[in-house]
């Protein structure tokens, strides 16, 4: 199979720069031969920091990139001059990204606006001069701070798509189908099971000039919780979904059992997933008719609104469209906030990430006598 572009989880080891030394300089001129203490204090380390940046969708531009180092500090020099802050190194990450420990699986920060910026690791303070530490019975100390050290970590990013829509469903429901036609996004289709093996993000065009976002992610099943299809790798792609439309086919042999699975497994994989506002959508509707239809409607639940609806002949897709709106435009306190569990660190296949890590003494401090 070919490599998809498709890149929501990397791990990268990261390092702020060391704190620059302070100087022992004593000042030295022509006419003043003993002008005492005058070294200078050190740059601070750079920090790692994290950006949002909205014109990113994936971390592919990390996964070969799997060292950021920071710049050190510059050393403190004569006449109390101060040495160079060492340079930032700024990680450009879509927004939705999640940063975790990897050696702990820990929580750290999350980016979800384009331009947030987090310090991911702080840059080591600069020591401080000579000069601090003169006084009435030490009028020439011959010794300053040396600088802080770096801080060094192994950091998982793992992304999860901001979308104001998630369909979630078995597979072949007719997810990647709706996707299609409801906006411009071009997911692969097939008469197969996980067919969708990435999520797809589309823009769904409304009345006005309105819009809003719809995410599709691969197919669930029954043990999905527990790992079984795809597992629960792309299932914390929905987490940050406003609404998750509940897509069934026509044809299911049971339809209220199907979407009894979908719950089940959606609670057991994050509770707070069941408080978000839900929509209830029969696809394939073309296949039945109006005597069926209220047949089946009879079976559905009545605490989710639900519509019919047809990918192929179009039947139903206005009304679903005004459906997700009103959803959408109601004023209702959305559980837009998830809660950031400690990550599973052992349950991810790290083919790729080995990683070499460096020594503190790697990069050697400059000292100034």
């Amino acid at each position: 199979m070919a490599e998809t572009n498709f890149v929501d989880y990397v791990k990268i080891y990261c390092r702020s720069g060391k704190g620059g030394a302070g100087s022992t300089h004593l000042h030295r001129e022509k006419y003043n031969p003993k002008g005492g203490p005058d070294g200078g204090d050190g740059g601070r380390g750079g920090h790692i920091i994290l950006r949002g940046n909205k014109n990113y969708w994936t971390l592919i531009h990390l996964k070969y990139e799997k060292h950021i180092i920071a710049g050190s500090g510059g050393s403190g020099s004569h006449s109390r001059s101060f040495g160079a802050d060492g340079e930032d190194k700024i990680i450009e990450v879509p927004c939705g990204t999640v940063a975790y420990d990897a050696e702990t699986g820990e929580y750290i920060c999350d980016i979800t606006e384009d331009g947030q910026e987090i310090i991911l690791l702080k840059g080591g303070r600069g020591g401080l001069g000579n000069w601090h530490f003169k006084s009435a019975t030490n009028q020439t100390p011959r010794f300053a701070q040396p600088g802080e050290p770096a801080i060094e970590k192994t950091i998982i990013l793992e992304l999860k798509v901001l979308a104001d829509v998630g369909l979630v469903g078995f597979p072949n429901a007719g997810k990647s189908t709706l996707l299609s036609v409801v906006s411009a996004a071009k997911p692969k289709i097939a008469n197969y099971p996980f067919t969708t093996l990435e999520p797809n993000l589309g823009i769904v065009a409304y009345r006005d000039q309105k819009s809003f976002a719809m995410a599709d992610i691969p197919g669930i099943i029954e043990g999905a919780s527990e790992g079984k299809g795809i597992g629960i790798r792309f299932l914390r792609h929905i987490e940050r979904n406003a609404i998750l439309l509940f897509l069934i086919p026509a044809d299911s042999d049971d339809i209220m059992k199907e979407y009894e699975i979908l719950l089940k497994e959606l609670e057991n994989y994050n509770e707070e997933l069941l408080l978000k506002q839900r929509i209830l959508a029969i696809s394939k509707a073309d296949m039945l008719d109006e005597e069926l239809m209220d047949e089946i409607k009879k079976t559905l639940p009545t605490d989710v609104p639900t519509t019919f609806f047809s990918s192929v002949s179009g039947y139903g897709l206005v009304e679903l469209k005004d459906l997700i709106w009103n959803e959408l435009s109601k004023d209702v306190d959305r559980h837009m906030t998830i809660t950031h569990r400690p990550m599973e660190v052992k349950g991810y296949d790290d083919e790729e990430d080995e990683i070499m890590e460096y020594d503190e003494d790697d990069i050697e401090m400059e000292w100034e006598d």
